[in-house]
């Protein structure tokens, strides 16, 4: 799945995340950094389970689609990086949008030179210090954090984090996200122009209607939260 990245869309994953909760969807979001500040990357998710062998990554690059981004569950280790420069090398040679890892990197100053997006929880000079078990499910499915991701979810990144949709649902997520990022995008202008965000969100009148906020802004048609 090729999709345009979100500075393309002129998305971010907060907006896509704001469209998430709007359409009842769970919000599969990590706090995960680009090696470079301001990258961005989306495409259908590429699992590997990392066992202490850069073969599984070889492997699952023999079943990459152009545009897939590789999401390495290497179970948050903090004593070890799964993930260097021949790795990221490779799936940019395989015609990957990114590589995101629930776990460290590194070769930083190599990954900033290569420039394929990358997101870690960090870096750390060491590699793989063991060799364990192949997991049976090691290019079905990764774990990151609390989530279950496969190939029928596609991952968005950007500074704020990754975010996991269903790969059915992110054509209406993004129409979604779009009228989000307008709507807000309007209030702030107003704010710059001098009008105060709780004089357009009626807030006043809120306070006295005893509706919840949510209620309130479906109301008036307002975005912070609804």
């Amino acid at each position: 799945m090729d999709l345009p990245n979100l500075a393309s869309l002129d998305l971010t994953t907060a907006h896509l995340a704001d469209a998430c909760i709007r359409a009842h969807i769970p919000v599969r979001a990590v706090s995960l950094k680009p090696v470079v500040p301001g990258t961005t990357t989306s495409g259908r998710v590429l699992p590997a389970r990392h066992a202490g062998s850069v073969d599984i990554f070889l492997e699952a690059f023999e079943r990459a689609q152009p545009g897939d981004v590789l999401v390495v569950d290497n179970g948050a280790r903090t004593d070890e990086a799964c993930v260097g420069d021949m790795v990221v090398r490779e799936a940019q040679l395989a015609g990957l949008a990114g590589v995101v890892i629930w776990g460290l990197h590194r070769d930083t100053q190599d990954l900033r030179e290569i420039g394929l997006p990358v997101f870690s929880l960090g870096a750390n000079p060491t590699g793989p210090l063991t060799l364990r078990d192949r997991e049976p499910e090691a290019l079905s499915t990764a774990q990151v954090d609390q989530w279950t991701v496969t190939t029928d979810d596609v991952v968005f990144g950007d500074d704020d984090g990754v975010l996991f949709v269903p790969a059915s649902h992110v054509e209406p997520l993004i129409t979604k996200a779009r009228g989000i990022r307008d709507v807000e995008r309007a209030q702030a202008e107003r704010v710059r122009q001098g009008e105060s965000l709780r004089s357009q969100l009626r807030f006043g009148e809120y306070l006295a209607s005893g509706l919840t906020f949510r209620e309130h802004l479906r109301t008036i048609g307002g975005a912070v939260e609804e």
